[in-house]
């Protein structure tokens, strides 16, 4: 349109039912737009929100190892490493060094070696190791991006919901074919049944009558009787063993009265 005073380019944005919208105020003359301002706006605002959706955030996962770490906890803490890396993370490993382990600075650095020789597969490293106080930091950046892992993640979800949708489907297929077989089984399977069924009652014995068992009388204890105690009987001394002993009472006897007679006269 040209150089055009802003009266005129006020009057041809009414006319057009837009917005004069000043695009470049620095210039000379300013450059103005006619446009419908909040469309413009609202594509603004959906071209963002997709930037943003695409953009993967960078995240730094962190690992604190020792000099003298168990081999077992090792290979758990690699397995970790493995992980963050396998979803686009990078990974910040910290050996931590205590007491008269910080005179021995290689232990630390002979340790973050093996590990980044462990993953290279998965990562590389990002940050060579470096003393930081009472530390040593190393960091292993992935080979992929993040967004990427992202995308693989949701293709390998997608193939297993396929998956399970196929087997859903074969199961509930599976009744159908049964249930669409020709009647004419069914009416052998019938028949059989009958004849089966008609056999197991002409092999069936007559039922045996169990023999009632006579009621058990319970025996009754006879009367316990208490033994008497017979009578204690005073021995009885013999007749010639009395006679003596009265022999011998009556001597003393006898001779007193001699005594006393002799004395009166």
């Amino acid at each position: 349109m040209g150089i055009v005073s802003i009266n005129d380019a006020l009057r041809l944005a009414q006319e057009a039912d837009l917005d004069l919208v000043e695009v470049a105020p620095t210039a000379r003359p300013p450059v103005c737009k006619l446009m419908d301002y909040g469309k413009f706006k609202y594509e603004s605002a959906l071209k963002a929100r997709e930037s943003r959706k695409n953009q993967a955030q960078t995240i730094i996962k962190e690992i604190k190892l020792r000099p003298k770490i168990d081999p077992h906890d090792y290979g758990t803490k690699k397995s970790h490493v493995e992980r963050f890396l396998r979803q686009g993370d990078k990974v910040k490993v910290t050996i931590m060094f205590r007491g008269r382990e910080q005179s021995r600075p290689e232990l630390g650095f002979r340790l973050l070696q093996r590990l980044a020789g462990d993953v290279e597969e998965l990562g590389f490293v990002e940050s060579q190791p470096r003393q930081d106080g009472r530390n040593m930091i190393m960091v292993i950046g992935p080979h992929r991006r993040k967004s990427e892992a992202r995308a693989e993640r949701a293709t390998r979800d997608a193939h297993h919901g396929e998956r399970a949708g196929s087997r859903s489907r074969a199961s509930a297929a599976a009744p159908e074919a049964n249930a669409g077989e020709p009647p004419a089984e069914a009416g052998e399977a019938a028949e059989t049944t009958d004849a089966t069924a008609a056999e197991e009652v002409r092999a069936q014995p007559e039922p045996a009558t169990a023999a009632q068992p006579e009621p058990a009388t319970a025996a009754q204890p006879e009367p316990a009787t208490a033994a008497q105690p017979e009578p204690a009987t005073a021995a009885q001394p013999e007749p010639a063993t009395a006679a003596r002993a009265a022999t011998a009472r009556s001597g003393p006897a006898r001779v007193a009265a001699a005594s006393k007679a002799s004395a009166r006269s």
